[in-house]
């Protein structure tokens, strides 16, 4: 693969390794620092000049930090005459943010931002000509920018492991946590030959749960939640108890970002789960010590094709909706 130059950011260099194995290419060398007053400072230790560059980092850590050093890595690869770059962010920051509609705690409407459209605003004014990233929160994100984005999904690999690791998986039924994410769970279920479920659920606040409705029967059935993202998991592990008390055999959570803050692990380690499921999109080391029903799927290979596939100018979206791993 001539003429390419692959960056890691500091947000998750693991997989960034691991993408860059997959390609059978070295990690560009890259210096990143803060002085004293913690500005960011980003030093490029190799030319760039007329190559097709992609920077790889995930909107996880510390994430300001991290997208300003994404920033900063995209301008300093743009101004030294850099062909193309593009910004490979697994998991896209501030991706919850993404309509005006909340409801304030004093008004009918709060002054909402819209930060995802901020953010692409952000991305494309440092210089980034293309975005690869992986199951948007909200589809319509794409649209925040005038930039080619390509959406990948982990859907086949969530296939993958769910033949591999349920042996009852033809008795199961997937069951979205939120009316959201029915589309996505309908095309598991679809793919899968089996039924599907949601859960709606109606909120007080932001991370807080009012009550929970299930819609479809789960009854003797294994119950595979699957979500694009968990946070603080108040809502997944509410999900698992409302299908077991609703006769489910058992429940597993398959999700794209885990996130994981605040009391997640010890609310998972207490939930009835038999697994939780994530892709390494964010790094998952230390929690996976901490809470031994995590596991975790690796989607380098994705990404990885992604980037070959978008600098020998081939079509991405075909080959994940039709090829499995």
């Amino acid at each position: 693969m001539p003429n390419i130059k692959i960056f890691s950011g500091s947000s998750h260099q693991d997989l960034s390794q691991k993408i860059a194995d997959r390609l059978g290419l070295e990690l560009g060398k890259v210096v990143t620092k803060k002085f004293s007053n913690q500005e960011t400072s980003v030093e490029i230790g190799e030319s760039v000049r007329g190559e097709d560059v992609y920077i790889i980092q995930s909107g996880c850590g510390e994430i300001n930090d991290n997208l300003m050093e994404l920033l900063i890595m995209i301008n300093a690869c743009k101004i030294a005459s850099s062909s193309r770059v593009t910004a490979v962010i697994p998991c896209f920051p501030y991706a919850r943010q993404d309509k005006k509609d909340k409801k304030g705690s004093v008004e009918r409407w709060s002054r909402a931002p819209i930060s995802a459209k901020l953010v692409a605003n952000m991305l494309s004014v440092a210089g980034a000509d293309h975005i690869i990233t992986m199951d948007l929160h909200a589809s319509q994100i794409q649209g925040f920018f005038d930039i080619p984005v390509d959406n990948l999904y982990a859907e086949p690999a969530v296939l993958q492991w769910i033949k591999e690791n349920i042996p009852e998986w033809r008795n199961c039924i997937i069951v979205s946590p939120d009316a959201g994410g029915a589309k996505r769970v309908t095309s598991i279920a679809d793919r899968l030959n089996v039924e599907f479920a949601l859960i709606h659920k109606e909120r007080k606040k932001a991370n807080e749960v009012d009550r929970m409705v299930l819609v479809g029967d789960v009854k003797d059935r294994v119950a595979i939640l699957v979500d694009d993202m968990a946070d603080t998991c108040g809502t997944i592990c509410h999900a698992a108890d409302k299908l077991m008390s609703a006769g489910a055999t058992k429940v597993y959570a398959i999700l794209t970002h885990g996130i994981f803050s605040g009391p997640a692990l010890s609310r998972i380690n207490n939930a009835s789960f038999e697994a939780v499921v994530v892709t390494n999109t964010i790094p998952q080391e230390e929690k996976m010590k901490h809470c031994p029903k995590i596991q975790f799927i690796d989607i380098s290979m994705i990404l990885a094709e992604a980037i070959r596939r978008t600098h020998n100018g081939e079509s991405v979206s075909y080959l994940f909706s039709h090829v499995p791993l």
